[in-house]
């Protein structure tokens, strides 16, 4: 099986020198397709079925060296791109995660499945939908869902032959923290909850609560949910490679999703006071103001209370110690994302 080390989001590879060479397609997601030799109906001749890993990366903009970057430093995907074809005019169906995965995954634009919010599950308006995994499922294929493929509170489990967790994460993974800063503010807020009769607990038995927008933890890549389903993943490649049957396998990635939480050897790439900021940070002239981010989701995280609404005054004001938070990280995505081996 001829392997390819690609760990972030992607592009389209073909290489036909070898019955297992991949190919890679993206819409800020990947898409390897290796191929499979099956036989079936006593046939004698084998043949050729694409294997498939899917690898979508959540809220991933364009910005890295492919797309003309030269702040963020992404040289696997950059050596990726040149090795393929990079779409520069891929659009997303609406730029709120739950519907752009619904609409993806079914084919359908949000409006035919009415979800345009985090809350709603498509299958409430089409039940029988075929998804993209599912589709796979009906056509003899093992599919298998780890991580962030549809929205993380919406699984949809019934698309999937096998839907792993890893032991030790929350049923969404998104907020895990390591330093001692922010479990504090996690068990400051945990015994709030419980004096108040509240409770935060998922179906796993995790206590579900966020805190800093940020964490810089001179850690293992495994600390991290990303890092400890790479490691997974390449686990379960290795035990698909031995069987004839084809599969579908999906690595959803968190980051660069908030909280922005990575390793310390990924912060220490870069200097903070290099970070530039959008030269016009004022919301356009005569715009209606529901038409302007006001950044509501950074706001609810311990460290970011106080930013300034859109239109009060620039980031340019906030210190360079602080513009840290704001910056749209992906030196959080860990780089290279999947080594295949």
């Amino acid at each position: 099986m001829t392997h390819s080390k690609v760990r972030n989001t992607g592009y389209i590879k073909s290489n036909y020198q070898h019955v297992r060479n991949l190919l890679l397609i993206p819409v800020f997601s990947l898409l390897i397709v290796s191929f499979c030799a099956c036989s079936g109906g006593g046939k004698k001749s084998e043949q050729l079925v694409p294997n498939i890993l899917f690898i979508p990366i959540d809220d991933l903009r364009p910005e890295f060296g492919a797309y003309g970057s030269e702040l963020v430093k992404t040289p696997h995907l950059d050596q990726l791109a040149q090795q393929g074809v990079t779409f520069t005019r891929a659009y997303c169906q609406q730029a709120v995660c739950n519907p752009s995965r619904a609409s993806l995954l079914t084919g359908l634009r949000p409006d035919s499945i009415r979800v345009w919010n985090l809350t709603t599950n498509f299958r409430d308006v089409v039940p029988d939908v075929v998804t993209l995994p599912k589709f796979f499922t009906q056509h003899g294929y093992t599919t298998i869902g780890i991580g962030k493929t549809f929205h993380n509170t919406i699984p949809d489990t019934i698309s999937w032959t096998e839907k792993p967790h890893i032991d030790g994460f929350p049923f969404d993974p998104d907020a895990v923290y390591a330093n001692e800063e922010n479990i504090k503010i996690q068990e400051l807020k945990i015994q709030k909850m419980k004096d108040a009769g509240r409770s935060s607990i998922d179906q796993l038995g995790h206590w579900y609560v966020k805190a800093n927008a940020t964490e810089n933890a001179d850690v293992d890549d495994d600390t991290y949910f990303d890092g400890a389903q790479t490691t997974l993943a390449i686990q379960i490649l290795q035990e698909l490679e031995s069987q004839k049957k084809p599969f579908f396998l999906s690595v959803g990635y968190y980051r660069p999703h908030l909280p922005i939480n990575a390793p310390k050897k990924y912060w220490d790439m870069y200097d903070r006071d290099e970070i530039p900021l959008a030269e016009n940070q004022f919301p356009p002239e005569g715009s209606p103001w529901y038409a302007v981010h006001g950044d509501a989701e950074l706001r609810w995280y311990d460290d970011c209370h106080d930013l300034p609404l859109p239109g009060e005054k620039p980031w340019i004001s906030i210190p360079p110690s602080a513009r840290w938070q704001v910056f749209p990280f992906l030196v959080i995505c860990r780089e290279p994302v999947l080594s295949l081996c």
